[in-house]
């Protein structure tokens, strides 16, 4: 309900303007897989509250050193896990998919693999805390695995994707394989699907070329 006494269109007209006179951009924070990279938004505060751009085409396009026809996105995903909760390592073998991926409630451990067979970082990973708190996001091109634990109670996880899903292409690669040794910060057995237990090693999985 609008109220007249702590608001007035005008007034919050020029706030809005405050916020539109400061460049709204994202840090790059780069990681060993320089495809993968980890985005710390500018966020405006107040005692109401805050506000941040969380996603610009055109500026990530540009941060990123990509066409715009490269964060295309089609398709947005929203799910919620509890405590100890592992999902992955996802990847669609056709109609692979780029993944803008962030947190809006609670905490997780957010990993890629990267299973491009040509790369000089094939079978590396990149993992990173991505929370409500933080508000990072992590850009994760087509090529990669992908997967994530939840730290906290429950957690709350979006992405967006370049291409739709498709279960015929989905696949697998297990979460524990050693030849990956995925630093998990856990200490008792995860949560973990039957898909996803099920999962392949590495060594067996389709990767791409």
């Amino acid at each position: 309900m609008y109220n007249a006494y702590t608001s007035s269109p005008r007034r919050d007209l020029e706030r809005f303007d405050q916020f539109l006179a400061v460049p709204l951009n994202m840090k790059l924070i780069t990681t060993h897989i320089p495809d993968v990279v980890i985005l710390e938004p500018t966020v405006f505060g107040d005692e109401r509250g805050f506000f941040f751009e969380s996603f610009h085409q055109r500026r990530l396009a540009s941060l990123l050193g990509l066409p715009e026809s490269a964060l295309h996105f089609v398709q947005d995903n929203h799910s919620k896990s509890v405590a100890n909760v592992l999902r992955g390592l996802h990847y669609q073998i056709q109609q692979p998919q780029g993944k803008l991926v962030r947190v809006t409630q609670g905490e997780v451990f957010d990993v890629v693999v990267d299973i491009r067979k040509r790369s000089a970082t094939f079978g590396q990973w990149v993992g990173t805390i991505l929370s409500a708190e933080n508000k990072h996001q992590m850009w994760i091109p087509p090529g990669f695995a992908h997967g994530f634990l939840v730290t906290s109670d429950s957690a709350e996880f979006l992405y967006k994707a370049t291409d739709y899903w498709a279960p015929e292409h989905e696949r697998c690669i297990v979460w524990n394989d050693p030849a990956i040794g995925i630093q998990w910060p856990i200490d008792a057995m995860p949560t973990v699907s039957a898909k996803d237990v099920n999962g392949k090693l590495l060594a067996d999985a389709e990767v791409f070329a």
